[in-house]
């Protein structure tokens, strides 16, 4: 049997692996383009928060309604381009989930949280977790066992854009890393599309308590 010390060294183990190939950055890079619009949300929800439902709500209706057509095998102008230029392997010839999750992790924020800790969750959405994706798949090489395919320099990367999102936002050191610490932990999880719903809600209920415990 394995000692404790070369299990820990198994987990912990970071072989080095090459940067991801040019074409896949770019569909990386168009994928996590449409993934920081969502940091516009809280521009528009500080204009009208139920016309920011109704529009997150509609996209996702209308989204669904498309994809379904394009699954049938109908192009549909610009919409089939964009879609497929952003699709993942995974998602070739199936229903992409990643931006219906997308809009419904800032919508659940929106509607679970007062105004503050619903910007925290969806700035930790937009720039913790596409930051991170964009970041680790492009550059990332470091990657432990116990990471489950997810890089350092990515974990690093979502860590620093949560914290000084929130900072901005809070001018408050220890919710910010609080905050930034959860979003990080959450995003290094092998969740797929549904981190786009579990890392709103998870660092939103995290600045709640952290605000209720400091303010």
């Amino acid at each position: 049997m394995k000692n404790r010390a070369v299990i820990v060294w198994e987990l912990f183990s970071a072989p080095v692996l090459p940067v991801i190939p040019s074409e896949k950055a770019k569909g990386e890079m168009v994928r996590k383009g449409i993934h920081l619009l969502i940091a516009l949300t809280p521009n528009f929800a500080l204009i009208s928060k139920p016309v920011t439902l109704f529009l997150l709500v509609f996209g996702m209706a209308l989204y669904t309604a498309l994809e379904f057509l394009m699954l049938r095998g109908l192009q549909i102008p610009l919409f089939s381009r964009i879609i497929g230029a952003a699709n993942r392997e995974r998602d070739k010839g199936k229903f992409a989930l990643g931006p219906l999750t997308l809009a419904a992790g800032a919508a659940l924020s929106l509607v679970l949280f007062n105004r503050d800790c619903a910007f925290i969750a969806i700035y930790a959405l937009a720039f913790g977790d596409g930051f991170a994706s964009l970041v680790g798949r492009i550059f990332g090489r470091t990657r432990p066992r116990i990471f489950a395919g997810k890089s350092v320099e990515g974990s690093l990367t979502c860590f620093l854009a949560v914290y000084l999102s929130v900072l901005s936002l809070s001018r408050d050191w220890r919710l910010s890393c609080i905050t930034a610490l959860t979003a990080t932990i959450i995003e290094a999880l092998p969740l797929k599309d549904w981190d786009n719903i579990i890392i709103p809600l998870s660092t939103g209920y995290t600045a709640a308590l952290v605000m209720g415990f400091y303010f």
